[in-house]
């Protein structure tokens, strides 16, 4: 087959605000399936995209829309700047409420499209049943998998409504991984008796509600293929045996970026392109100098025969099928991105997930004296993972907390807080009457804990919130009053900090066991636990 056959498969990524000129070359001569856009590498603003997209799309020679694609999570991971700050899933799971779910979902893809970004990499389907995942965390809805397969469709329908193409990942679940396989391949010791009981009922869900796209999780699951050596993208046993024959999913398969460390890279990283081809992928995610390289190795292997015509032509089936279904979409006006409406209902969303973990000694709702003095203590928001865009994110605490109360002091620690930083608050938290401190994944950064720690030893009252995963409190247990917001960005500290001073009601419940004491399900509306 030619070449161009070989381009209907892939979806390159390219580093520009704008299109390169090889790129541009490349879409009128031989056009791919479509590209990825990374937030550091193609988005710097709303108008800027839409112009990117609209280049791309002139430039097209095929007679099907290129797939334009992100990944628009909420939360932790939103690629696309300038868009609505919605809270993540994990909020959403702590809100518990699939028709607003619905409704986020519906305007973070009329958003996309908005932009001209027609296929959207989420859901996310995984359960984050592992507190110490390094990559998942509260890009999952939670840890059950009934109120997760809840979500997860009502996500995919919203999605699917504003005409935006809804992805699930990782198949099979990823959720009790202990690496992060953007470096390193994890091994998930589940049977096929524990899938079915747990990490496939989002699936079938996100399926049922119409699911376009499934992506496949580079991780080793030796339950399926008996290789704990070799990523589940890689197996036809998961790919073409499980998902294809036994749940019945008709549409795409698209692999995790092929840039990580989880696949062969160097000479090697060609066989397990060619193995995720046979295995039952549709769709190829390409990131790295090695894009030609793959492209040029997967075109060699069916003119050889090691690709079958009919393996590639299915392929190249459900990527036009893909492709005809985005091509009727209606593209909304670009005002709508960030409109009042959207953030409306980002606030709501925000303000139905904080939860209030405890509050031992009853301090909550605050009334403080109009001349008590408040630190808000934070650390500088970072990415922790490549899957994550936090350090795009402004510090937004202590302002939050100067909507209800003016005498607010901001300090920022790094992350994670140095010696220095931690033993230089102290003998400043001193001289407060209340310290606010946010924590993010302190429960995995032993600083962090010891940053509370010393907060708790000045005897002024503290009001922990965990910023992001909502462990955090099992890394400094002796705190009396604990709440949860599942992320830093505007609109979640904004509730926050108006459940806080009994301005809001605190309507989050845990979507996860945090531990025996906070079970899924806790929450409490205000007064002592």
């Amino acid at each position: 087959m030619s070449a161009r056959n070989v381009a209907e498969i892939l979806l390159p990524a390219f580093a520009g605000t704008s299109p390169p000129a090889e790129v541009l070359e490349r879409v009128r001569a031989n056009p791919p399936a479509g590209f990825t856009l990374f937030s550091l590498d193609n988005v710097r603003s709303v108008d800027q995209v839409a112009e990117l997209t609209a280049t791309l799309q002139e430039a097209n020679s095929s007679d099907l829309p290129l797939l334009i694609a992100s990944d628009q999570e909420g939360g932790q991971l939103i690629a696309l700047r300038g868009t609505t700050d919605f809270p993540g899933n994990m909020a959403l799971g702590a809100a518990d409420d699939p028709e607003l779910t619905e409704r986020v979902g519906r305007a973070t893809g009329t958003e996309m499209l908005a932009m001209g970004v027609n296929l959207n990499y989420a859901p996310i389907a995984d359960l984050n049943t592992n507190p110490a995942n390094p990559s998942l965390g509260i890009r999952a809805f939670g840890d059950d998998p009934n109120m997760v397969a809840t979500h997860v469709a009502a996500l995919v329908r919203g999605l699917r409504s504003a005409g935006v193409l809804a992805t699930l990942k990782h198949f099979p679940g990823k959720g009790g991984a202990q690496v992060d396989s953007h470096f390193g391949l994890p091994v998930i010791e589940h049977s096929r008796e524990r899938l079915d009981e747990m990490e496939l009922v989002p699936f079938r869900a996100g399926l049922e509600a119409g699911a376009d796209l499934v992506m496949t999780g580079h991780f080793a699951i030796p339950g399926l293929t008996e290789r704990a050596d070799m990523a589940s993208t890689l197996s036809k046993a998961v790919l073409t045996g499980l998902l294809r024959e036994d749940l019945g999913f008709g549409g795409a398969v698209v692999t995790d970026a092929f840039d990580m460390g989880a696949i062969a890279q160097g000479a090697g990283q060609v066989i397990d392109a060619i193995a995720a081809i046979r295995a039952g992928v549709d769709l190829m995610l390409l990131k790295g100098e090695a894009q030609d390289r793959l492209e040029q190795g997967l075109a060699l292997a069916n003119h050889r025969g090691i690709i079958s015509d009919a393996r590639l032509d299915d392929a190249i089936a459900r990527t036009r099928a893909l492709r005809r279904r985005a091509a009727v979409a209606e593209r909304p006006g670009l005002d709508i991105v960030g409109s009042p409406e959207h953030q409306h209902l980002a606030a709501e969303a925000a303000q139905q997930s904080i939860t209030l973990v405890m509050d031992r000694k009853g301090l909550l709702p605050l009334r403080p004296e109009s001349t008590a003095r408040i630190a808000a203590v934070m650390p500088e928001p970072k990415d922790l993972t490549p899957a994550d865009t936090s350090s795009l994110v402004e510090p937004g605490l202590a302002a939050a907390l100067r909507h209800h109360h003016a005498d607010v002091d901001e300090y920022l620690v790094g992350h994670p807080p140095t010696d220095n930083e931690i033993s230089s608050l102290y003998d400043k938290a001193v001289e407060y009457d209340l310290v606010v401190l946010g924590t993010i994944s302190a429960s995995l950064d032993p600083q962090q804990a010891a940053l509370a720690e010393m907060m708790l030893k000045t005897g002024v009252p503290v009001i922990a919130l965990a910023l992001r995963t909502p462990y955090d409190v099992t890394a400094y247990p002796a705190v009396d009053t604990y709440v949860c917001t599942y992320g830093l960005r505007q609109p979640s500290l904004d509730a926050a900090a108006a459940a806080i001073f009994g301005e809001a009601p605190f309507a989050g419940r845990l979507p996860v066991a945090v531990s025996n004491d906070f079970p899924i399900g806790h929450g409490l509306t205000g007064g002592t636990s």
